[in-house]
């Protein structure tokens, strides 16, 4: 989907048609951007920038919060039409999804024309548009469906690949950040085609054991199959404050909420978890995770909550300022495997880390 949380607020408010719109937290309160409108972005508004940072490149910002219940609806109508023409979906986040199309509900032997149909039936369910990439492999399609937003249709048939390698910086390869592709740059690779003929030994130092893999993706090769039931590894919710937080009771508070939320989240998906893992950030910013593991697996508030404050023990919170909080759980399972049930209901708490878009 194309800067999906701005534009569902823009189709909601017309008034917020064609003006800069940026979804995320006040600046004022160390607020972040999960979303930015196209017009936003021609200033260089982009998600996961400090929102005062927003609004210094762009004076007239305007500035929503997130509203993730109406992008959840949204997004299941999305994720429907996928399932609609394959079972083959695997999901990346609320917006953006792998489908493999070999076989799909059409009978359409081209991949371009399923993107086509898929495409125009979002705009006619959704009133939003979706941006497409078709390709033989995982790795090519992610890199095409981002060539040409919004509304973009970007098709790399078997022989425009090497063409299309050729034209790609070094961080546009999978699994490669701005910092490592930094370390590759100041190894003397700055484009994608550049890694097939790196030495071992400066490969490795700069990307480590991923050096074989990163070559392989140089090449074009990616032999990922779609995977529409990726398990998920965890759920959590986290919150960074406006103001660093000394008092221990207040800390406390803040950490039982977010078990609660992060219990309503295990509630909403049917799931159990046996892991929980507080992360802390303090003023210095200096982060830890703190970590405990036991059977049987629960979805308990109080427990998770009992087992998060424990573990806030083992830090110098009360000592030392907190600026950011965390509780997350993990070693999900299904329910249904045995495992103690809760005795009463969680309410359906929204997930506070939902990726940006």
């Amino acid at each position: 989907m194309d800067a999906f949380y701005a534009s569902v607020e823009q189709r909601d408010d017309p008034s917020l048609k064609g003006r800069p719109v940026a979804v995320g937290g006040r600046p004022d309160s160390r607020g972040v951007v999960c979303a930015a409108s196209y017009e936003a972005r021609k200033f260089g508004v982009r998600s996961a920038i400090p929102m005062s940072r927003a609004v210094r490149l762009c004076p007239e910002l305007v500035i929503l919060p997130p509203n993730f219940a109406k992008y959840g609806e949204v997004s299941r109508q999305v994720f429907e039409i996928f399932r609609g023409v394959t079972p083959l979906v695997e999901p990346l986040s609320l917006d953006e999804a792998y489908l493999d199309v070999t076989e799909n509900a059409w009978g359409e032997p081209l991949g371009v024309e399923v993107a086509r149909r898929l495409k125009a039936r979002i705009l006619e369910d959704t009133r939003l548009t979706a941006s497409a990439g078709v390709a033989p492999n995982k790795f090519l399609a992610k890199i095409a469906s981002g060539w040409k937003k919004p509304d973009g249709l970007t098709v790399i048939s078997p022989d425009r690949i090497e063409r299309f390698l050729q034209e790609l910086p070094v961080d546009a390869l999978w699994g490669v950040g701005p910092k490592t592709a930094a370390r590759l740059r100041a190894a003397g690779i700055h484009r994608l085609v550049e890694v097939r003929t790196a030495p071992e030994e400066v490969l490795q130092k700069a990307v480590g054991s991923r050096s074989e893999g990163l070559r392989r993706l140089a090449h074009g090769e990616d032999d990922r199959a779609v995977e529409p039931n990726r398990e998920r590894k965890s759920v959590g919710s986290e919150e960074t404050y406006a103001r660093d937080i000394a008092d221990i009771e207040r800390v406390r508070e803040e950490v039982a909420a977010l078990a609660e939320h992060t219990a309503g989240v295990l509630q909403r998906k049917k799931l159990l978890a046996r892991t929980v893992v507080l992360k802390l950030r303090y003023a210095s910013f200096q982060t830890l995770t703190r970590s405990h593991t036991e059977d049987p697996p629960t979805r308990d508030a109080e427990e998770i909550a009992a087992r998060a404050l424990a573990l806030l023990q083992k830090t110098e919170a009360g000592r030392t300022p907190v600026r950011l909080l965390g509780v997350s759980v993990h070693g999900l399972t299904e329910e249904g495997d045995g495992a103690d049930e809760p005795a009463g209901e969680v309410g359906d708490a929204p997930q506070l880390d939902l990726p940006v878009d």
